[in-house]
C-alpha cells in the first residue's frame, strides 16, 4: 500500500503569495471603496479582498519554506525602501476593476530580482510561480458583466490618489482547502550593498 505523499509531513502543498501592503490609514481608505462597491454593485466578496500589491504567487510544499524564506530575507536585504504612488481606477476587461498604481518601476524591478529565485518558487513542471508584472490594487474581481459595465460607467470617472513608502513584503500562506491567507514572514527592505548581502549567507 502506498502512501499519498501529500499527506506525509513536510508534503502538504500550500499556495504562497508575495505582496507589499499600504499603511493601515490608506488600507482603511480603500477598504471604504470596496464596502460601498460591493453595497452598490451586489459583490459581497469585494469584502474580503485584501488592499495589497501582488508580485508573486506559487504553490509549493512546507518542506521548502525554509529555504524560501531564506532566500526572500537575502533578496530583501539589497532592497531600498521606495515610494508608492496611487492614481484613479482602471480595469481588465468584463470582469476586474482596480486602483493604478502609477510608479510601477520600482515594483517591476523587485519582481525582477525575485524571478532569479524562481526555481525556489517551483514546486513542479505543470505548477511555475506567476509573476505579476502590471502592479495593482484589485477593487473587485470575477464580475457578472451587468456589473462590470454599470460599476466602470462609474468607476472610469472616478477619482482616487494616495501614496506610501514601501519598506518591506510580507509572504502570505494558503493551506489546501482553506480560503485565508496568513502572514508567513515579513521581510524588511535593508538597502545593504552586495558585499554585505554575501557576507549575510554565511550567518
Amino acid at each position: 500500500m502506498h502512501t499519498n505523499p501529500i499527506k506525509m509531513p513536510g508534503y502538504r502543498l500550500n499556495e504562497y503569495m508575495l505582496v507589499l501592503v499600504p499603511h493601515e490609514e490608506l488600507r482603511n481608505k480603500i477598504r471604504k471603496v470596496k464596502d460601498e462597491f460591493a453595497e452598490k454593485y451586489n459583490t459581497p466578496l469585494t469584502k474580503y479582498l485584501k488592499s495589497h500589491i501582488a508580485l508573486v504567487r506559487f504553490n509549493n510544499w512546507s518542506m521548502m519554506e525554509e529555504k524560501i524564506i531564506q532566500r526572500l530575507q537575502h533578496i530583501a536585504l539589497g532592497i531600498s525602501p521606495f515610494k508608492i504612488e496611487l492614481k484613479d481606477y482602471s480595469c481588465y476587461p468584463s470582469h476586474t476593476i482596480y486602483i493604478n498604481v502609477t510608479t510601477k518601476l520600482p515594483v517591476q524591478n523587485l519582481v525582477k530580482e525575485l524571478k532569479v529565485a524562481q526555481r525556489l518558487f517551483k514546486c513542479m513542471n505543470d505548477q511555475k510561480p506567476h509573476f505579476l508584472e502590471e502592479p495593482h490594487i484589485g477593487i473587485a474581481r470575477k464580475l457578472k458583466p451587468w456589473q462590470f459595465e454599470q460599476a466602470w460607467l462609474e468607476f472610469s470617472h472616478r477619482q482616487f490618489t494616495g501614496r506610501f513608502i514601501s519598506d518591506h513584503m510580507l509572504l502570505l500562506k494558503r493551506s489546501e482547502g482553506t480560503h485565508q491567507y496568513q502572514i508567513l514572514k515579513r521581510f524588511e527592505f535593508m538597502n545593504l550593498p552586495v558585499a554585505t548581502k554575501q557576507g549575510q549567507l554565511f550567518f
